[in-house]
Protein backbone atom coordinates (compact mmCIF):
# COMPACT_ATOMS: atom_id res chain seq x y z
CA UNK A 1 0.00 0.00 0.00
CA UNK A 2 1.44 3.32 -1.11
CA UNK A 3 1.93 5.98 1.27
CA UNK A 4 -1.82 7.78 2.00
CA UNK A 5 -1.85 11.45 0.75
CA UNK A 6 -3.95 14.15 0.03
CA UNK A 7 -5.55 13.68 -3.77
CA UNK A 8 -7.78 17.06 -3.81
CA UNK A 9 -9.06 20.05 -2.06
CA UNK A 10 -12.81 21.46 -2.59
CA UNK A 11 -14.80 24.19 -1.11
CA UNK A 12 -18.44 25.19 -1.72
CA UNK A 13 -18.94 28.69 -1.33
CA UNK A 14 -22.33 28.81 -1.22
CA UNK A 15 -24.29 25.45 0.03
CA UNK A 16 -25.10 23.49 -2.48
CA UNK A 17 -24.07 24.62 -5.52
CA UNK A 18 -21.28 23.77 -7.46
CA UNK A 19 -17.92 22.83 -5.54
CA UNK A 20 -14.44 24.56 -6.47
CA UNK A 21 -11.40 22.44 -6.64
CA UNK A 22 -8.12 24.24 -5.08
CA UNK A 23 -4.44 23.45 -5.00
CA UNK A 24 -4.49 24.41 -1.02
CA UNK A 25 -6.72 25.65 1.71
CA UNK A 26 -6.59 27.22 4.98
CA UNK A 27 -8.40 25.46 7.39
CA UNK A 28 -9.93 27.58 10.15
CA UNK A 29 -12.07 26.51 13.24
CA UNK A 30 -15.49 25.69 11.43
CA UNK A 31 -13.90 24.39 7.97
CA UNK A 32 -12.09 25.44 4.54
CA UNK A 33 -11.74 29.06 4.20
CA UNK A 34 -14.55 30.03 2.55
CA UNK A 35 -16.05 27.06 2.20
CA UNK A 36 -20.28 27.47 2.78
CA UNK A 37 -20.43 31.15 4.19
CA UNK A 38 -23.32 31.53 2.38
CA UNK A 39 -26.35 29.99 2.05
CA UNK A 40 -30.10 30.50 -0.18
CA UNK A 41 -33.41 30.75 2.02
CA UNK A 42 -36.81 30.11 1.24
CA UNK A 43 -39.41 32.80 1.43
CA UNK A 44 -40.22 31.54 5.44
CA UNK A 45 -35.93 32.03 5.74
CA UNK A 46 -35.41 28.34 5.66
CA UNK A 47 -32.05 27.08 4.10
CA UNK A 48 -32.52 25.23 0.87
CA UNK A 49 -29.92 22.18 -0.64
CA UNK A 50 -30.44 20.24 -3.51
CA UNK A 51 -32.61 18.00 -1.38
CA UNK A 52 -35.39 20.54 -2.84
CA UNK A 53 -33.89 21.66 -5.28
CA UNK A 54 -31.85 19.62 -6.94
CA UNK A 55 -30.93 22.40 -10.39
CA UNK A 56 -28.79 24.15 -7.78
CA UNK A 57 -26.36 21.93 -8.87
CA UNK A 58 -26.44 24.00 -12.11
CA UNK A 59 -24.92 27.02 -10.78
CA UNK A 60 -21.60 27.85 -9.48
CA UNK A 61 -20.33 30.46 -7.22
CA UNK A 62 -16.68 31.28 -7.77
CA UNK A 63 -14.87 32.49 -4.89
CA UNK A 64 -13.59 36.08 -5.40
CA UNK A 65 -10.61 38.24 -3.66
CA UNK A 66 -12.01 39.61 -0.34
CA UNK A 67 -14.55 36.98 0.37
CA UNK A 68 -17.05 37.95 -2.21
CA UNK A 69 -18.56 35.55 -5.09
CA UNK A 70 -19.26 35.26 -8.37
CA UNK A 71 -22.70 33.50 -9.25
CA UNK A 72 -23.08 32.12 -12.69
CA UNK A 73 -25.37 29.78 -14.48
CA UNK A 74 -26.25 28.54 -18.07
CA UNK A 75 -28.75 30.85 -19.76
CA UNK A 76 -28.08 33.40 -16.98
CA UNK A 77 -25.92 36.86 -16.41
CA UNK A 78 -23.04 36.87 -14.36
CA UNK A 79 -23.27 38.29 -11.30
CA UNK A 80 -20.63 39.42 -8.49
CA UNK A 81 -21.81 39.67 -5.09
CA UNK A 82 -19.60 41.66 -2.47
CA UNK A 83 -19.41 39.92 1.17
CA UNK A 84 -21.45 42.16 3.07
CA UNK A 85 -20.61 44.48 5.86
CA UNK A 86 -21.79 43.10 9.05
CA UNK A 87 -24.46 44.93 10.00
CA UNK A 88 -28.28 43.59 11.44
CA UNK A 89 -28.73 40.18 10.68
CA UNK A 90 -31.90 38.23 9.99
CA UNK A 91 -32.95 34.70 11.43
CA UNK A 92 -32.59 31.49 8.84
CA UNK A 93 -32.88 27.76 9.61
CA UNK A 94 -30.73 25.34 9.39
CA UNK A 95 -32.34 21.87 9.78
CA UNK A 96 -34.90 23.24 12.13
CA UNK A 97 -31.65 24.88 14.31
CA UNK A 98 -32.36 29.04 14.15
CA UNK A 99 -29.09 30.28 12.98
CA UNK A 100 -28.37 34.81 12.82
CA UNK A 101 -27.10 35.69 9.34
CA UNK A 102 -26.60 38.80 7.15
CA UNK A 103 -28.60 39.50 4.16
CA UNK A 104 -26.68 39.73 0.71
CA UNK A 105 -28.89 42.11 -0.74
CA UNK A 106 -31.27 42.40 -3.34
CA UNK A 107 -29.51 41.78 -6.03
CA UNK A 108 -28.40 38.76 -5.55
CA UNK A 109 -31.60 38.23 -4.11
CA UNK A 110 -33.40 38.27 -7.13
CA UNK A 111 -30.77 36.34 -9.56
CA UNK A 112 -31.66 33.42 -7.56
CA UNK A 113 -34.90 34.06 -7.26
CA UNK A 114 -35.06 33.79 -11.04
CA UNK A 115 -32.74 30.95 -11.02
CA UNK A 116 -34.51 28.67 -9.26
CA UNK A 117 -38.16 29.79 -10.12
CA UNK A 118 -39.34 30.56 -6.23
CA UNK A 119 -38.40 33.42 -4.08
CA UNK A 120 -34.90 33.16 -2.27
CA UNK A 121 -32.59 34.84 -0.24
CA UNK A 122 -29.20 35.02 -0.18
CA UNK A 123 -27.31 35.17 3.24
CA UNK A 124 -23.63 35.02 4.27
CA UNK A 125 -22.48 34.30 7.97
CA UNK A 126 -20.30 36.89 9.37
CA UNK A 127 -19.04 35.52 12.50
CA UNK A 128 -18.65 31.58 12.56
CA UNK A 129 -16.93 31.75 15.80
CA UNK A 130 -20.51 32.54 17.42
CA UNK A 131 -23.50 31.44 14.88
CA UNK A 132 -23.71 27.82 14.74
CA UNK A 133 -22.38 25.27 17.30
CA UNK A 134 -21.42 21.59 16.73
CA UNK A 135 -23.93 19.18 18.00
CA UNK A 136 -22.85 18.67 21.24
CA UNK A 137 -23.05 15.05 21.42
CA UNK A 138 -20.07 15.00 19.29
CA UNK A 139 -18.33 18.47 20.34
CA UNK A 140 -15.87 19.77 22.57
CA UNK A 141 -17.24 23.43 24.18
CA UNK A 142 -17.03 26.33 21.94
CA UNK A 143 -16.64 24.44 18.40
CA UNK A 144 -18.75 25.65 15.49
CA UNK A 145 -19.54 25.19 11.96
CA UNK A 146 -20.42 27.15 9.07
CA UNK A 147 -23.50 26.46 7.02
CA UNK A 148 -22.01 23.07 6.26
CA UNK A 149 -24.43 20.23 6.76
CA UNK A 150 -23.84 19.22 10.61
CA UNK A 151 -19.20 19.59 10.47
CA UNK A 152 -16.31 21.78 9.54
CA UNK A 153 -15.24 19.31 6.99
CA UNK A 154 -16.24 15.94 5.45
CA UNK A 155 -13.01 13.42 4.32
CA UNK A 156 -13.54 10.76 1.30
CA UNK A 157 -11.28 8.34 0.38
CA UNK A 158 -10.78 7.30 -3.71
CA UNK A 159 -10.65 3.41 -2.67
CA UNK A 160 -13.63 3.41 -0.98
CA UNK A 161 -15.39 5.09 -3.93
CA UNK A 162 -13.70 2.76 -6.36
CA UNK A 163 -15.08 -0.24 -3.81
CA UNK A 164 -18.50 1.42 -4.14
CA UNK A 165 -18.41 1.92 -7.63
CA UNK A 166 -18.04 -1.73 -8.05
CA UNK A 167 -20.66 -2.88 -5.60
CA UNK A 168 -22.91 -0.73 -7.55
CA UNK A 169 -21.79 -2.43 -11.12
CA UNK A 170 -23.31 -5.78 -9.23
CA UNK A 171 -26.39 -4.20 -8.52
CA UNK A 172 -30.05 -3.58 -10.43
CA UNK A 173 -28.88 0.07 -11.44
CA UNK A 174 -25.14 -1.11 -12.58
CA UNK A 175 -25.72 1.44 -15.55
CA UNK A 176 -25.26 4.12 -13.04
CA UNK A 177 -21.54 2.93 -12.31
CA UNK A 178 -19.47 4.77 -12.07
CA UNK A 179 -20.23 7.72 -9.71
CA UNK A 180 -17.68 10.78 -9.38
CA UNK A 181 -16.49 11.79 -6.01
CA UNK A 182 -18.56 15.25 -6.16
CA UNK A 183 -21.82 13.17 -5.73
CA UNK A 184 -20.63 13.34 -2.21
CA UNK A 185 -19.85 16.88 -1.80
CA UNK A 186 -16.34 16.33 0.10
CA UNK A 187 -13.71 18.80 1.29
CA UNK A 188 -11.10 16.64 1.48
CA UNK A 189 -10.23 13.70 -1.17
CA UNK A 190 -7.65 10.85 0.62
CA UNK A 191 -5.48 8.47 -1.69
CA UNK A 192 -3.71 5.72 -0.95
CA UNK A 193 -5.57 3.66 2.04
CA UNK A 194 -7.37 0.33 1.48
CA UNK A 195 -11.24 0.80 1.11
CA UNK A 196 -13.38 1.53 3.94
CA UNK A 197 -9.98 2.37 5.99
CA UNK A 198 -11.61 5.59 7.00
CA UNK A 199 -13.97 3.36 9.18
CA UNK A 200 -11.36 2.82 11.99
CA UNK A 201 -9.95 6.34 12.26
CA UNK A 202 -9.96 8.73 14.96
CA UNK A 203 -7.61 11.42 14.69
CA UNK A 204 -5.83 11.94 11.33
CA UNK A 205 -2.89 14.93 9.68
CA UNK A 206 -3.36 16.23 6.67
CA UNK A 207 -0.18 17.19 6.35
CA UNK A 208 0.14 20.05 9.01
CA UNK A 209 -2.86 20.28 10.56
CA UNK A 210 -4.42 17.49 12.94
CA UNK A 211 -8.53 16.51 12.99
CA UNK A 212 -10.66 14.27 15.44
CA UNK A 213 -13.06 12.63 13.62
CA UNK A 214 -16.45 13.51 15.12
CA UNK A 215 -18.71 10.52 13.23
CA UNK A 216 -19.31 8.65 9.90
CA UNK A 217 -21.50 11.03 7.80
CA UNK A 218 -25.07 9.75 7.21
CA UNK A 219 -25.74 9.88 2.85
CA UNK A 220 -29.02 11.44 1.99
CA UNK A 221 -30.70 12.10 -1.97
CA UNK A 222 -28.20 14.57 -2.90
CA UNK A 223 -25.71 11.48 -3.51
CA UNK A 224 -28.28 10.40 -6.02
CA UNK A 225 -28.10 13.91 -8.15
CA UNK A 226 -25.90 14.33 -10.96
CA UNK A 227 -24.06 17.27 -10.39
CA UNK A 228 -23.80 18.28 -14.10
CA UNK A 229 -26.81 17.55 -15.16
CA UNK A 230 -29.09 17.66 -12.07
CA UNK A 231 -30.88 14.15 -12.97
CA UNK A 232 -31.77 12.02 -10.53
CA UNK A 233 -31.10 7.83 -10.14
CA UNK A 234 -31.68 5.36 -7.73
CA UNK A 235 -27.40 5.19 -6.83
CA UNK A 236 -25.37 5.28 -4.29
CA UNK A 237 -28.76 4.74 -1.71
CA UNK A 238 -29.63 1.55 -3.07
CA UNK A 239 -26.41 -0.09 -2.67
CA UNK A 240 -25.51 1.80 0.54
CA UNK A 241 -28.53 0.67 1.86
CA UNK A 242 -27.33 -2.93 1.41
CA UNK A 243 -23.76 -2.66 2.35
CA UNK A 244 -23.26 0.60 4.24
CA UNK A 245 -25.74 1.01 6.77
CA UNK A 246 -25.59 1.96 10.27
CA UNK A 247 -28.59 1.97 12.27
CA UNK A 248 -30.74 3.86 10.02
CA UNK A 249 -27.62 6.15 8.41
CA UNK A 250 -26.59 5.26 4.89
CA UNK A 251 -22.47 6.19 5.62
CA UNK A 252 -19.98 7.06 3.31
CA UNK A 253 -17.50 9.69 4.38
CA UNK A 254 -16.31 10.80 7.99
CA UNK A 255 -17.00 14.40 9.59
CA UNK A 256 -13.82 15.73 10.54
CA UNK A 257 -13.34 18.84 13.39
CA UNK A 258 -9.87 20.78 13.00
CA UNK A 259 -7.65 20.74 16.48
CA UNK A 260 -6.15 23.95 15.40
CA UNK A 261 -5.65 26.13 11.84
CA UNK A 262 -2.91 25.46 9.00
CA UNK A 263 -2.93 24.70 5.59
CA UNK A 264 -3.47 21.69 3.49
CA UNK A 265 -2.40 21.35 0.23
CA UNK A 266 -2.70 18.37 -2.38
CA UNK A 267 -0.07 16.00 -2.18
CA UNK A 268 0.08 16.59 1.87
CA UNK A 269 0.89 13.21 3.41
CA UNK A 270 -1.78 11.74 5.59
CA UNK A 271 -1.03 10.31 8.73
CA UNK A 272 -3.53 8.20 10.66
CA UNK A 273 -3.06 8.88 14.57
CA UNK A 274 -5.63 7.38 16.16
Amino acid sequence: MSTPRLRSVHVHPVKALRGHALAEAEVQPWGLAGDRRWAVVDASGTVVTQRRHPRMALAAAEPLPGGGIRLSAAGHRTLEVEEPRPSSTIRVEVFDTPVEAVPAGPAADAWLSDFLGAESRLVHMDDPARRRPIDPEYALPGETVSFADGYPLLVTTASSLDALNALIAQGDHADEAPLPMNRFRPNVVVEGTSPWAEDGWTRLAIGEVTFRVAKACGRCVVTTTDQLTAARGKEPLRTLARHRRQGSRLIFGQNLVPEHPGTVRVGDEIKILD
